[in-house]
């Protein structure tokens, strides 16, 4: 059984910060984050005609990774990687129904590093994971649980904070009737500073109106474009019917896949067919547009607020988004596969300790390496279980070499990223290469090919050799809100 002492009332967010010793010349640190934001992003080119200003001046004052790829594409594999430093393959947390606190009770986070060493450490909205069991209080001084645009939708035993109300007049406001769960998308009726995230960022601007005495960490994590994906009507409008550009597809692309590529893109297939069918592709792809521009609008505000404070000059910002997002490519319209579109993400450094401002770093990278490069840039001692490399070489010299970076994808199956190839490897063998240069769409599977047998061997060498078991599911636990506990059935 583990147990936190931290009390409910801190873990809400609702008690004040301590009294704090003199200040250090320790840089703070913003951990800014979206959820499911892929390459439509002005800066990465990912979308011509994307609205995304506030990502793009921040890329423009720091060091824009444009090669950026997540341990996992999966919410909880990919921030549980992140924040304990650790592969999936390493930690056994494949997927968004494990608990990663009673499977690693030894693991420091980042939030629990840095409070160990020193820092005043706050959270709010979507950090780790976002349903109850994810974000243990003992992690924090303080922290604000996350807050839905759908209230009505969100479950008591996942979500005891949530105050569920009788959906409203309307819903599903994407016209897609009796078709249950958060794949939805509209315009709420209410002003834009009531939506969720505003929450959020309300937060951060309050966290960054007080007087800190010693050096703080601050996550704050937006849930947009992730689904439900309501945004204001005005960036709807940025979108307008004739300006959305449908991905480029091809009907038989899934025909050189191998057949677990194939169930990873067949996952939730309903919901493909079903927009496909009502004509709604359009539609949905807009939907991800406006809200990926709605994000931009909440990251620019945290900035404003940070760049209005007394820390803006000895804070290092990232930016980071948690895996990407298919709108058809592949046939598919969700994360979870082992392709570009499903991997690839925002991240930005700036602030304390990046040189060539505006420089874009073009080496592939992993979110895992976010522990080590905050270690290392704040001072911290280092951690010697982190499984990530440290960026602040490529802060220093945009130059810098870089091994192959990973993604995982449940157990055994691997995607092995180099500056030209994406090799992917699957649990019974099956294969993908793809030429990253000429090929960016993945259209063609080279695997098959014998020239390029030399190229897999080099690539294989980096991928993971063995798998940890999965960790139990949240199903087999007893999970207890008030203590923040959690107890194993009799029998698991």
């Amino acid at each position: 059984m583990t147990k936190t002492t931290t009390t409910r009332r801190q873990f809400l967010g609702t008690a004040a910060a301590a009294a704090l010793p003199a200040q250090t010349n320790q840089p703070n640190v913003l951990l800014l984050s979206v959820d499911d934001m892929n390459d439509w992003v002005g800066c990465l080119r990912g979308y011509p005609g994307v609205s995304t200003p506030n990502i793009d001046r921040l890329a423009a004052r720091g060091a824009l990774f444009a090669d950026a790829h997540c341990a996992a594409p999966l919410c909880n594999p990919s921030r549980t990687a992140l924040f304990t430093g650790l592969r999936p393959s390493t930690s056994g947390i494949y997927n968004n129904d494990q608990y990663w606190r009673p499977a690693l009770p030894d693991v420091d986070t980042i939030p629990a590093y840095f409070k160990r060493h020193g820092y005043h450490v706050a959270g709010a909205g979507k950090v780790l994971h976002h349903v109850a069991g994810f974000n243990p209080p003992d992690q924090w001084h303080e922290f604000q649980l996350q807050r839905f645009d759908d209230p009505w939708y969100r479950r008591a035993d996942w979500y005891p904070w949530n105050q569920r109300i009788p959906a409203p007049a309307g819903h599903p406001y994407n016209g897609l009737k009796n078709f249950p769960g958060e794949f939805e998308w509209g315009v709420l009726d209410q002003p834009e500073d009531q939506y969720g995230d505003q929450k959020a960022v309300a937060f951060a601007e309050e966290f960054f109106k007080r007087k800190h005495s010693k050096p703080f960490f601050l996550a704050a994590g937006m849930w947009h474009p992730h689904i439900p994906m309501y945004s204001p009507q005005r960036y709807w409008e940025l979108y307008a019917d004739h300006k959305t550009r449908l991905p480029e597809t091809r009907e038989d692309d899934l025909d050189d896949v191998p057949a677990v590529g194939k169930e990873f893109a067949a996952a939730r297939r309903e919901e493909f067919e079903r927009i496909f069918k009502e004509g709604k592709w359009k539609e949905f792809v807009q939907a991800y547009l406006a809200a990926i521009s709605f994000a931009d609008a909440l990251v620019g505000k945290v900035l404003d607020a940070l760049d209005k404070s007394a820390y803006a000059r000895n804070t290092i910002i990232i930016f980071w988004s948690d895996n990407g997002w298919h709108l058809g490519e592949k046939r598919h319209v969700h994360k979870s596969t082992l392709w570009q579109r499903s991997t690839h993400v925002p991240l930005i450094v700036a602030g304390p300790g990046t040189r060539a401002a505006g420089v874009t770093r073009k080496q592939p990278v992993s979110l895992l390496d976010l522990y080590p490069t905050l270690v290392e840039m704040c001072g911290l001692p280092r951690n010697p279980r982190l499984e990530g490399t440290s960026l602040a070489p490529l802060l220093r010299d945009p130059k810098s070499k870089r091994d192959p970076t990973i993604s995982t994808m449940l157990p055994g199956n691997h995607a092995v990223v180099s500056e030209r190839w994406r090799y992917i490897v699957y649990r019974d063998g099956g294969e993908e290469l793809y030429n990253r240069h000429d090929d960016p769409n993945e259209f063609t599977n080279l695997a098959g090919d014998p020239k390029l047998a030399g190229v897999k061997k080099e690539l294989t060498r980096f991928a993971p050799k063995t798998s940890a078991p999965s960790r139990p599911p949240v199903t087999d636990y007893i999970f207890d809100f008030g203590t923040y506990s959690y107890k194993l059935k009799a029998g698991k």
